[in-house]
């Protein structure tokens, strides 16, 4: 079978080393191109200003940290806000895989980052790359007993398939060069896996993870406060390519329950078949959720259980919720936990320096959330008037609450128009839409992306733009707020300057449907991602052609 040549730079890297040693020695401003894929493997993407592209810039690093479940101790947390001044931009950014990355790293200071991180006991390696990356975690701001059953889980998955090629210290901490064993990876192999693959846990029911949009989620359920097994899903992703019919986002299917004690053998027989079976030819259907559409659940289901041992049980999966983790929260241990809402993830400036004064002076722990947001925990009630006055004014309305965005332009490669910086207009156009049609309080879930890989999970969104050509989207809708419906295309090409007249048409027929739902507290107006559902994609157009 012919390899890509990604599979072929990846067999001949020795285990991720490749040539990074020798490049990082040369006067060179950069990494070569064939080692960029090497260097995700160590939580590294090289990019370049596109913004400055007649000065020609150097090229700088994105270093993205691997945090299992986004939880940093303070100084976890006040380790990456110094390398940021120190090395980069001087940001951070909350990934929607709670994570925090660096930009505008300089290749003269990537080693000195990554051994400040090291020293305050963070790391990088698997932040990006062909393996199992950051592991997500449903938040657990409250400190409830049973999603903190799920932290060690999380840990034990992020460590078991932490990739084990010592290149990674070799490279950025100066650890001893010594000779691989005989199997140093055996997991992933020489080749690693054909793509990256992705965790979610969380407990059934909760599900701010976006579970359903990752190759493996895991949903607990507990038996007298006990972790008892696990539900587990494959096949989610949210890649695609416009108008490539053979590519396509998916959600995962639910293959059935496990006991917890074969949760571990479960999902590295998951992997294993991804090792084994997923597409080394074509990286882009090289992902699990191609494998798992291809053969079939009921294939991948039969050798789960072959190769892991393990027989799945048939139970009912409980009815999604996505439960808020912004604002004051209560902690059963008396303390208090304080949401901030992040836009696009990004830290800097005033905010930045307010969050670590106030980490600094009362060893705050940090929670980082799916939804790109920060929770500063731990916070003792005599602390909260201080927090209060620091933070207490970042409140985010009802559609800015869950709104995600990309950093597409100007340093990611691969945007094709704006995510992140293009924000706050296309939001405001929504807003004045929802505000004059009276559903500003039902707010539809609502993502913007600058390309069409999904990174702000735009597939799964109530409402949503996908980058398609300089300043204009594709249009999606139909998902839902608990994440477990996909959306589908409404319409091509849509530019900035129609979004007013789009987002208007849309909200204004919503708003005229008077359709109402049954809700736990009686009769609600019908969310948007059903309304769009409804209508479907026809519908929706021909509402959006209607003169």
């Amino acid at each position: 079978m012919p390899e890509s040549s990604v599979e072929v730079l990846k067999r001949n890297s020795r285990y991720t080393r490749g040539t990074l040693a020798e490049e990082l020695a040369s006067p060179e401003r950069g990494f070569a191109k064939e080692s960029e894929p090497i260097l995700k493997h160590h939580g590294l993407y090289q990019q370049k200003d596109r913004d400055r592209r007649k000065e020609d810039p150097p090229p700088v690093l994105m270093v993205r940290g691997r945090i299992p479940g986004g939880r940093l101790g303070s100084g976890q947390y006040l380790g990456w806000d110094a390398m940021a001044d120190r090395f980069g931009d001087g940001s951070l950014r909350v990934t929607t895989r709670q994570s925090l990355e660096l930009h505008g790293v300089l290749k003269g200071g990537l080693k000195d980052t990554l051994k400040g991180l090291h020293a305050a006991l963070s790391e990088t390696q698997g932040g990006c790359g062909d393996v199992v990356r950051n592991v997500t975690l449903a938040p657990n701001p409250w400190n409830r007993p049973d999603l903190a059953q799920l932290e060690p889980v999380a840990d034990l998955l992020s460590s078991h398939f932490m990739a084990r090629s010592r290149a990674y210290a070799e490279l950025w901490l100066d650890g001893e060069k010594l000779e691989e064993p005989a199997e140093p990876e055996p997991v992933y192999g020489a080749l690693y896996l054909p793509r990256k693959f992705k965790f979610a846990l969380t407990a059934a029911g909760e599900n701010l993870v976006d579970l359903y949009t990752n190759d493996v989620g895991l949903a607990a359920t507990f038996r007298d406060g006990n972790l008892e097994g696990w539900f587990v899903f494959v096949g989610g992703g949210m890649a695609m390519s416009h108008n490539d019919p053979t590519t396509f986002p998916r959600l995962s299917d639910l293959l059935g329950w496990v006991p917890a004690g074969e949760v571990l053998a479960v999902a590295e027989a998951v992997v294993k078949l991804q090792r084994d079976e997923g597409n080394r030819e074509d990286r882009r259907h090289a992902r699990f959720k191609y494998l798992v559409h291809g053969r079939g659940p009921a294939w991948i289901k039969a050798e789960v259980e072959r190769r892991s041992g393990s027989t799945f049980q048939d139970r009912v999966l409980p009815p999604w919720r996505v439960t808020d983790v912004l604002g004051w929260l209560p902690r059963t241990d008396g303390t208090w936990a304080f949401g901030v809402h992040t836009p696009s993830g990004r830290i800097a400036g005033e905010l930045k320096a307010t969050l670590r004064a106030l980490v600094a002076a009362h060893g705050l722990s940090v929670i980082l959330s799916p939804d790109q947001d920060l929770i500063l925990a731990g916070i003792p009630s005599g602390v909260r008037p201080e927090v209060e006055a620091a933070l207490g004014d970042r409140v985010a309305d009802p559609l800015a609450r869950r709104a995600l965005a990309c950093v597409a332009l100007p340093l990611c490669g691969l945007a094709i128009t704006e995510g992140e910086r293009g924000m706050p207009d296309v939001l405001q156009f929504l807003r004045e839409a929802l505000v004059r049609h009276g559903r500003l309080e039902r707010a539809p879930v609502f993502r913007l992306t600058g390309c069409p890989n999904g990174c702000a999970r735009t597939y799964s969104a109530e409402l949503a733009l996908v980058g398609q050509a300089v300043g204009k989207y594709a249009l999606w809708a139909g998902g839902d707020a608990q994440g477990t419906r996909l959306a589908f295309e409404v319409r091509q090409k849509v530019a900035m300057a129609e979004l007013p007249v789009v987002f208007d048409r849309l909200v204004a027929a919503w708003a005229g449907a008077g359709v109402d739902c049954e809700g736990a507290e009686g009769a609600q107006a019908e969310p948007f991602g059903d309304f769009a559902a409804r209508l479907g994609p026809a519908g929706l157009a021909a509402l959006l052609e209607a003169p």
